[in-house]
């Protein structure tokens, strides 16, 4: 972390850093955040300290816990610097994986995946498509 925060508990100032990242596309709708283990070598904090920053930005609706899958950055409905009548539209499907998709995730070809894509509009435009892919979590 490059600077302390001097009078802000140390979770609030990583919580502020990974929201930093979220908002400027760093960390990018659907994508997972760093593992904890890795938060806490990276801001040299405890593993506490770093739940309780995980915990502000679920609070703050900035990511989302799946069990079994992490935490990941959540869409937002309105997108910094577009106008006000912008908008981010989710949509999620199951599909099966392709040839490159089967290599990226080491599975076979037809394996099932969920695609999680993200529109977003600024008045009525289409600005950006995002498109995330993860193994579909099947019950045991």
């Amino acid at each position: 972390m490059p600077t302390p925060h001097y009078g802000q508990p140390r979770y609030r100032a990583i919580a502020e850093e990974l929201r930093e990242r979220i908002e400027s596309g760093v960390i990018p709708p659907g994508a997972l955040l760093p593992a904890e283990s890795a938060l806490t070598a990276e801001f040299d904090a405890a593993r506490g300290t770093v739940r309780q920053a995980i915990a502000a930005l679920r609070e703050a609706g900035l990511v989302a816990t799946e069990h079994g899958r992490g935490t990941y950055a959540t869409p937002r409905r309105h997108v910094c610097g577009l106008d006000e009548g912008s908008e981010t539209e989710t949509q999620q499907r199951q599909v099966a994986a392709d040839a490159e998709l089967a290599a990226l995730f080491a599975v076979e070809v037809g394996a099932a995946l969920v695609e999680q894509q993200s529109l977003t509009r600024a008045n009525g435009a289409v600005g950006t498509v995002v498109r995330t892919y993860r193994l579909l979590q099947t019950e045991r």
